[in-house]
């Protein structure tokens, strides 16, 4: 079904992919001709001048931006600190993560009071809770054929509908607000060929969950851009092209384009914006770097078990084999975990097949109209029972709420017993419908990560989560909870299309864009607070270690959980005591006690166990900082949530140590933090512990001459070590920025 080719080809007309290069420009040439790069070459502000073309680097500016109510609050403290005058660009806060107002007393609210209040006084879009969830709205309200926008979610993607998204850490949006740019070095473009049609059953989530599989373990798409063209894309309808653009998040790639065509102009038409369409499609020539080839009509229904949407099988192959697949889960699930908890998926075996506990439809990927249309097809006349499966349905927006009242849609799933609940990304990283203990969760969601579903196992509290399609999902709910292929069954959608009302947005939205009123004085909560002192880089660096994870891959929300952890998002000091607290919970107190130490240093009174160290290397501790240090394999994978990285350096971090980051984002998140982000080749060991320190003599002076590597000295027990440092592809701002020690210190020195 997905086919991946590792050389590149060119594409001729946007019809016919040649090999052959004689008589075609050269590819450096070609490469221009894609739309990635049409898009990427307006929005350079170096391409006005005309040195934009063929250059290996792009500056950005973005058309629009957005946030939602994890990350808005520390992006606007920290711009306020940094210079902020007025928001220069549309930038739209939403209320989709936090919006329960159940958690942490007053906080999710009064946050949402200072996002309406800094709308008003820079100029600002406010979406109050439940109106929407950020990506939906972004859809419906500000995304352009041609456009480019930045949000502060990783699952920032547009480009279905013509539109660059990227998702970023909030310091990058806060050098947009401070008409800053964004820095890249020229990207790859990978052309995702699609052709055939899907077979009746198969939804966006099949896929997007193949592509996944496809792609992710190799990194063949790691920070390159997607660009989908072929036959197959007019087979497609808009919801569907969405739902799988919004996942290409989950394959590593830096952004996704599509081809536009009269779909699209019906969808801004239908958004009242027609003037927001435009045709979009490669030049006469271009070049892209490799290909996915996928035939739509070979696609089955899928499911992803946990953990991790690459962890995918056919539906079919796992009814076929339930206790081999489910045993390796088993396996996985102790291998991460150990003897914490007790995982018991084989007792979800039953009469041979497998049966899930739970089930949602929701958020940006899962809540479409069309999904949910297609799910109350399926089951109308049915329902969920009266036992332990339980089924909740999240209608992405409140105009595809409506539409799905209004459409009979609604009724059908509350008459099969599906509880409907208004917008809200809380089944996407474990704020709502958290299941029981040992459950499984099938779910049209973004991802199923460890914890990310809201379970706790450094308290013996594990479920498990599968995506599955909304199709299947519903298939499953109709046949008792037992896991099954929605291409297996009979249905027929009757609704109507879908009709877009804006009424509920004209009557809620804060429409501030251009309205900027300095006078308006900011409403602040009790638990918003400002970000610590942050220190300059100093001329050497002594880290000690705090955590060595060897996990394949670290996600974000391992390095600072979600769920009700986020209800301390605005006050750093308090949300720094979750950091990696689901992974190593002994982090907090290791790095609280090296913070510490080096405030003694700053003091004049140096630790013996720091004075020991340094005495080892020759060193003083009059120029050399002291900072804790996390070493992972690959970290980094999944949120933009910058609070991955900010939490370590307010628990004073001075650097990070991997093989390689998992995504650009979470790497960005640690320079704008200033936290230096080493890397060591893929044959060095690194088999230190907690405790032992690493030494990076002229650190400050190697960072700022443009130096890419370095040699360290590891300070264990036993005696001393060399170790070779990377900390390739810094920008010259990025170098500043890390001396200066964040991205705050970076603006306030050049006041």
């Amino acid at each position: 079904m997905v086919e991946l080719i590792p050389h590149g080809v060119y594409l001729l007309d946007g019809q016919t992919i040649v090999d052959n290069p004689e008589g075609l420009p050269a590819k450096d040439e070609a490469r221009e001709n894609t739309i990635a790069y049409g898009i990427l070459r307006a929005h350079d502000v170096d391409s006005s001048t005309g040195a934009g073309t063929g250059k290996k680097q792009f500056r950005i500016h973005f058309d629009a931006m957005a946030s939602h109510d994890i990350t808005y609050v520390g992006i606007i403290q920290t711009a306020r600190a940094s210079g902020l005058e007025t928001f220069p660009i549309p930038y739209a806060m939403t209320n989709c993560h936090n919006s329960l107002c159940a958690v942490g007393g007053t906080i999710n609210e009064d946050d949402h009071v200072f996002g309406l209040s800094a709308a008003k006084k820079y100029g600002g879009i406010y979406v109050p809770a439940n109106q929407a969830v950020i990506h939906q709205y972004v859809r419906e309200a500000l995304a352009t054929c041609g456009g480019m926008v930045l949000g502060s979610d990783s699952h920032t993607r547009y480009g279905s509908l013509g539109c660059m998204g990227v998702g970023e850490g909030g310091g990058e949006l806060v050098k947009q607000l401070l008409h800053n740019t964004w820095d890249i070095n020229a990207p790859e473009v990978v052309l995702v060929w699609l052709e055939g049609k899907p077979k009746h059953g198969v939804g966006p989530h099949d896929v997007a969950i193949s592509l996944v599989k496809a792609t992710f373990e190799s990194g063949f798409v790691k920070n390159k851009v997607l660009e989908f063209a072929g036959p197959g894309v007019k087979e497609l309808p808009i919801d569907f092209r969405n739902g799988i653009d919004v996942m290409t998040t989950e394959t590593t790639c830096l952004s996704s384009i599509w081809i536009t065509d009269e779909k699209v102009k019906e969808h801004y038409e239908t958004h009242r914006r027609p003037e927001a369409f435009k045709e979009l499609k490669p030049g006469k020539v271009a070049w892209y770097d490799s290909v996915i080839r996928v035939d739509l009509s070979t696609q089955e229904s899928m499911i992803a078990l946990p953990f991790h949407p690459s962890n995918a099988f056919t539906i079919h192959e796992l009814q076929a084999d339930p206790e081999g697949i489910l045993k390796a889960v088993e396996e996985d699930a102790r291998k991460r975990f150990g003897d914490k908890v007790q995982i018991d998926l084989l007792s979800k075996i039953v009469d041979g097949k497998v049966r899930a506990d739970q089930a949602l439809i929701a958020g940006c990927s899962g809540g479409t109209y069309d999904n949910l249309a297609e799910a109350a097809s399926i089951m109308k006349g049915k329902t969920i029972g009266n036992d332990y499966f339980t089924m909740s349905a999240y209608p992405q927006s409140t105009p595809v709420y409506l539409a799905t009242t209004r459409n009979h849609i609604a009724e059908e799933l509350l008459e099969a017993g599906v509880v409907i609940k208004p917008a809200f990304c809380g089944p996407c990283f474990g704020a709502g419908d958290v299941p029981a203990n040992n459950g499984l969760s099938i779910r049209h969601t973004t991802r199923n990560f460890p914890n990310r579903e809201g379970s706790k196992p450094g308290q013996g509290q594990l479920s498990l989560v599968s995506l599955m399609d909304a199709r299947s999902i519903a298939a499953t709910a109709a046949n008792g909870g037992v896991i099954t292929a929605a291409t297996d069954i009979d249905y027929e959608d009757t609704h109507k299309r879908y009709e877009f009302d804006d009424r509920i947005y004209k009557s809620r939205v804060y429409e501030g864009f251009g309205k900027a009123d300095l006078s308006v004085e900011l409403r602040y909560g009790p638990n918003i607070k400002d970000w610590p002192k942050m220190y300059p880089m100093e001329e050497n660096m002594l880290l000690e270690l705090a955590a060595v994870i060897h996990d394949p891959v670290t996600t974000t929300d391992e390095l600072i959980p979600s769920g009700e952890t986020s209800s301390y998002r605005s006050n750093p000091l308090k949300l720094s005591e979750f950091a990696l607290s689901r992974r190593v919970p002994e982090y907090v107190g290791i790095s609280k006690r090296i913070q510490s130490q080096d405030l003694e240093r700053r003091a004049g009174n140096v630790p013996a166990s720091v004075a020991e160290a340094l005495a080892k290397v020759g060193a003083s501790a009059d120029d050399t900082s002291f900072g804790s240090c996390v070493f992972a394999n690959k970290p980094g994978d999944g949120s933009a949530r910058e609070q991955a990285a900010s939490c370590q350096k307010v628990l004073g971090g001075d650097a990070n140590i991997c093989y390689e980051y998992a995504t650009k984002r979470y790497r960005s998140n640690c320079i704008n933090w200033g936290i230096l982000p080493f890397t060591i080749a893929p044959e060095t060991p690194f088999d230190y512990v907690p405790g032992d320190f690493v030494f990076v003599p002229g650190v400050r002076q190697a960072v700022l001459s443009g130096a890419e590597e370095i040699e360290a000295k590891v300070i264990t027990k036993d005696g001393v070590q060399p170790i070779h440092l990377y900390f390739k592809n810094l920008t010259a701002s990025e170098r500043q920025i890390l001396a200066d020690g964040c991205l705050m210190n970076y603006y306030k020195n050049r006041k």
